[in-house]
C-alpha cells in the first residue's frame, strides 16, 4: 500500500535528485494529470526528466512492473503540463501532480511488429488498435500492464488522502488537445477516474460473477467501453462477429470482458462460446 510522508512516497523504488523547489500555492495541488513517457523504460525516462538541461519534469514515473520513481516532492511544482487549458483554467503546472507511465504511446506497424518513435519493436500481443478521444481514425497503441495501472491507482488514492483538495484526474490529452496524445486510448482513463473519484470503490462489490467464462460476439460490430454504460469511452475498435472473449463479470446488463484489453460490452450481444 502506498503511503506519503513529507511529500514523498515511502515505497518508491528509487528517488532521483529533484531540480524543482518552487512550492505549490495555498490549496494546491487539486488535480492529477496522467501522461505516458514515450520512452524505452521507466528508469531511463526518470533519469532524462531530472537532467538540468531538460525543460520538463514530473513528480513520479511508474514502470510496467509497478515500480515507482519519484523525481519531485508533491509539495512542489513540476513542469509536466506545458501549455494547457481545461475547465476555464490554464497553466496546469501551477496546481497539478504529474504522473508519467512508462509507455511508448502510438506505434507504427512494420510486418508482424509494431515500432515506437525511438525504434523499439513490440509484438502484436502487446498492442491494441483504437481511436483516440481527440481523433477520428484508429492507430496502434502499446498496452498498459495491470501492475502499472494498479500502482497508479494506489498512488492516486494516497495523493487524495494526503491532499484532500484533489478533485479531478485528467489526461494530458485533455488539457492539451491536438498537442498531446497521452495517456491515449490504451489507458482506461474514464473508468479509472470514475472509480477513484466517484464510485467509493464499490465497483468490485457490485460486479456479479458471470454465468459463463468464455463468450463470443453475436453481432457485426460490438463496442467495447471503459465502463458498464454508453457514457463511457470506447477502448478499442468494435469487436467483429464471432470474436471470442473472456467474461470476467456482469453489471447492469453489461459484461466485463477481456481480450487484448479489458472493457465492457452489452450482454445482449454476447453468447456462450
Amino acid at each position: 500500500m502506498v503511503t506519503i510522508e513529507g511529500g514523498f512516497i515511502k515505497e518508491a523504488t528509487k528517488m532521483i535528485a529533484a531540480k524543482n523547489n518552487v512550492p505549490f500555492g495555498v490549496n494546491y495541488p487539486d488535480t492529477i494529470i496522467i501522461h505516458y513517457t514515450a520512452g524505452s523504460s521507466a528508469e531511463s525516462s526518470a533519469n532524462w526528466l531530472q537532467r538540468q538541461d531538460v525543460k520538463a519534469s514530473a513528480h513520479i514515473v511508474i514502470g510496467k512492473k509497478g515500480e515507482i520513481f519519484q523525481l519531485v516532492s508533491f509539495e512542489n511544482i513540476s513542469w509536466h503540463a506545458g501549455e494547457s487549458a481545461y475547465g476555464g483554467r490554464t497553466s496546469f503546472n501551477k496546481f497539478s501532480i504529474g504522473i508519467e507511465l512508462d509507455n511508448p504511446g502510438f506505434l507504427i506497424q512494420a510486418g508482424n511488429d509494431f515500432v515506437a518513435s525511438f525504434g523499439t519493436k513490440y509484438p502484436a500481443n502487446e498492442v491494441i488498435q483504437a481511436v483516440h478521444r481527440n481523433e477520428t481514425a484508429p492507430r496502434f497503441w502499446h498496452i498498459y500492464t495491470e501492475a502499472q495501472i494498479q500502482a497508479c491507482e494506489e498512488v492516486c488514492l494516497a495523493l487524495i488522502s494526503k491532499y484532500p483538495k484533489i478533485n479531478q484526474i485528467l489526461g494530458h490529452e485533455e488539457i492539451a488537445p491536438g498537442r498531446k496524445q497521452d495517456p491515449g486510448p490504451a489507458f482506461p482513463l474514464d473508468k479509472f477516474r470514475n472509480k477513484i473519484l466517484h464510485s467509493n470503490r464499490q465497483d468490485d462489490v457490485d460486479e456479479a460473477a458471470p454465468v459463463f467464462a468464455k463468450g463470443k460476439v453475436i453481432t457485426d460490430k460490438l463496442n467495447i467501453r471503459e465502463g458498464a454504460g454508453v457514457e463511457f469511452q470506447k477502448v478499442a475498435l468494435p469487436l467483429p462477429l464471432n470474436k471470442e472473449l473472456e467474461v470476467l463479470g456482469e453489471r447492469n446488463g453489461w459484461y466485463h470482458v477481456k481480450i487484448e484489453v479489458d472493457g465492457w460490452v452489452s450482454k445482449a450481444y454476447v453468447a456462450k462460446a
